[in-house]
């Protein structure tokens, strides 16, 4: 389970982009998670677009209605379950989401006040249909590989 939340001023990324990086950013954090691409294991992960005024943003202490109307802020928060995220897997993560971001937007790189936020959710912390969720079930499903599944169980201690 994977919650991708992508928060942009209002008008930023229109329905076109939306709709690409649907798609993009779901693959960006499947493929290293699972270690391989898994259209079965999509159904896990939710992409949700968040818009604000310009008003109810602000960076360097000053509202992005005040700063520069260039200025091209976005935060990325990707809340990933309880697995094998060592520091590289996390950076190719990173990148991936920017890259996929940049791409999306037309752009060579990606703009320097686009920022991401890396989150574990604790096993056991993570709910849904009803009840508690464990990524232990999913290594069974058949979308991780073998070297992921032996990663996920070392990093958890079972």
């Amino acid at each position: 389970m994977t919650i991708i939340t992508v928060n942009t001023p209002k008008g930023r990324l229109t329905l076109e982009q939306r709709r690409e990086l649907a798609e993009t950013l779901t693959d960006a954090v499947l493929v290293p998670e699972v270690g391989q691409f898994a259209p079965a294991a999509r159904p896990g992960f939710q992409v949700h677009f968040v818009e604000r005024e310009r008003d109810m943003m602000a960076i360097g202490g000053r509202l992005l209605a005040d700063a520069d109307p260039e200025l091209d802020v976005m935060v990325i928060d990707l809340a990933v379950m309880d697995a094998a995220w060592p520091p590289e897997v996390r950076a190719e993560v990173i990148e991936r989401v920017l890259a996929a971001l940049a791409a999306a937007c037309g752009l060579e790189k990606p703009a320097p006040a686009w920022w991401v936020n890396f989150r574990v959710i604790d096993e056991g912390s993570w709910g849904s249909s009803g009840g508690v969720l464990s990524i232990l079930p999913l290594l069974q499903s058949g979308v991780f590989t073998e070297e992921r599944v032996k990663a996920v169980r070392a990093a958890l201690g079972t």
